[in-house]
């Protein structure tokens, strides 16, 4: 996905490292689930260092298919394997809980990533405001 740190322990190593008081964590529940990590168990972990969440889905058979046949980070977004929240395989009741024990406080950015041609962003805004009012309750 073309990021430095990815994988849980990348990121646990950053965590490790760095002062709390400077350094935040910019949480992505797509990039830690396209790393075939367990998105609820990083919000667990690093809950207490979340500056900011970017709240993505994954289709598990696209993320598949993205590692299968080797797709850079674009071509996977074109090809449908990430998505709005409540539309893919993120545990997100499972998220929000864990976020919701760390005392989380900031911003949720919906990340979409998808064709436009394919997804309507309006229509898709749409379901994901829902899947989050009724998932986590705000």
């Amino acid at each position: 996905m073309a990021t430095v740190v990815q994988t849980f322990e990348e990121t646990k190593r950053l965590m490790d490292h760095t002062d709390p008081r400077y350094v935040w964590l910019c949480f992505d529940t797509g990039h830690f689930t396209f790393s075939k990590e367990d998105a609820v168990k990083a919000a667990r972990e690093f809950g207490a260092r979340i500056g900011h969440v970017h709240l993505k889905d994954i289709r598990p058979d696209k993320m598949e298919q993205a590692y299968t046949e080797g797709l850079k980070f674009r071509k996977a977004v074109l090809e449908g394997c990430f998505t709005i929240p409540g539309d893919g395989c993120v545990d997100y009741p499972g998220v929000f809980t864990e976020l919701e024990k760390a005392h989380y406080e900031g911003w949720f950015i919906v990340e979409a990533e998808q064709d436009p041609a394919k997804a309507n962003p309006l229509q898709y805004a749409l379901a994901a405001r829902e899947y989050i009012r009724r998932t986590a309750g705000i």
